[in-house]
């Protein structure tokens, strides 16, 4: 697609999907940008107030179509941003299919593995939908709450189609958000999925008071295996050395208001994981993802620890206390990236 589009629906009303259909509609003048919901009501309520429960202080652009209406929001759609949590996908795009068109092009913000399939988001795109048209990732080190108060930062744009790549970076552009190109989707889109088991784990070091010394090993580790992941399912290594690896996994693993750190922190301080996941509003991605990665790695025989100390933590009934000394008791080695 050489052109702009004029109509741009957005699948999912989470926190991105709120403010990427802002931007689209504030900064880059799209004429009709739908912000679709799963809930009518959700819908309803949203279109009234323009200030979601789930991003307090956040006032969405009158201009937004708010809508649950499947039809109406897929109407003249010429490009597609998919901003439903991963698990669900599927289950969206099975209910709108019939409403969209062969050939339009659709770019992903979720960030998760599929528990079932073991596909990433735009492969569970293709999936369901076979007759789309290009594929791409939007992702990088943001957290939403701090693009809807317009504080620097910066996301990849990445497609195996330089056109994709580059009409999302002229449509997402903005004073305070730098949009980057590039050709690894792949990498990217793992790399925002793998972050997650890792902030999970740096949570739970936060929340058992392990300082800042186990935290950074934690991290370095972490993208360690990152890599070693991603080079084994097909990524290029140096995607994981850039904003979608070390930037997006640093983010996740510091920022008070990263729902995977959060979670973990609760974990580390004794909570239950079924009790987290009952007070919190918010989908914690990493939780799913930590079961589909540690699948793959058995699968792919790719050594994982960390993964699999957080699976023992969410899984098996192992604690914080337990993985941390199943961690540190590992045979000494060499240190090796990848």
């Amino acid at each position: 697609m050489s052109r702009r589009p004029s109509s741009i629906a957005l699948l999912g009303d989470g926190q991105m999907g709120l403010v990427l259909a802002d931007v689209l509609v504030r900064v880059a003048g799209v004429p009709r940008v739908v912000l679709w919901s799963h809930d009518s009501e959700s819908a309803r309520s949203l279109a009234q107030t323009r200030r979601p429960e789930r991003l307090p202080g956040f006032e969405l652009a009158a201009e937004v179509v708010c809508t649950g209406d499947d039809a109406e929001a897929l109407r003249g759609a010429e490009l597609l941003i998919v901003s439903t949590p991963t698990q669900f996908i599927r289950a969206v795009l099975k209910r709108l299919a019939p409403h969209i068109g062969a050939g339009v092009p659709c770019a992903s913000v979720a960030k998760g593995v599929e528990i079932d399939t073991l596909l990433r988001p735009t492969e569970i795109i293709a999936d369901v939908l076979p007759e789309v048209g290009s594929l791409g990732v939007l992702s990088g080190p943001t957290i939403a709450a701090e693009l809807a108060r317009e504080l620097p930062a910066t996301l990849l744009a990445a497609s195996a189609d330089a056109e994709l790549s580059e009409l999302m970076q002229s449509i997402f552009t903005t004073p305070w958000l730098r949009i980057y190109t590039h050709d690894d989707p792949v990498g990217v889109e793992l790399s925002g999925a793998l972050k997650n088991v890792i902030a999970l784990a740096a949570g739970i070091v936060d929340g058992m008071g392990a300082g800042c010394n186990a935290k950074s090993a934690l991290l370095a580790r972490g993208l360690a295996e990152v890599v070693r992941f991603g080079v084994a399912m097909g990524a290029r290594a140096e995607t994981f050395f850039g904003l979608a690896g070390v930037g997006d996994l640093a983010t996740t693993c510091f920022s008070p208001e990263g729902r995977n750190r959060s979670c973990g922190e609760a974990l580390g301080r004794g909570e239950t994981l079924e009790g987290y996941l009952e007070r919190t509003k918010s989908v914690v991605e990493g939780v799913a993802t930590t079961r589909a990665v540690a699948r793959l790695a058995s699968d792919r025989g790719i050594d994982m620890p960390i993964v699999l100390a957080v699976h023992g933590v969410l899984y098996e009934g192992l604690s914080p206390a337990e993985a941390i000394a199943q961690l540190m008791s590992r045979d000494p080695k060499a240190e090796r990236i990848g």
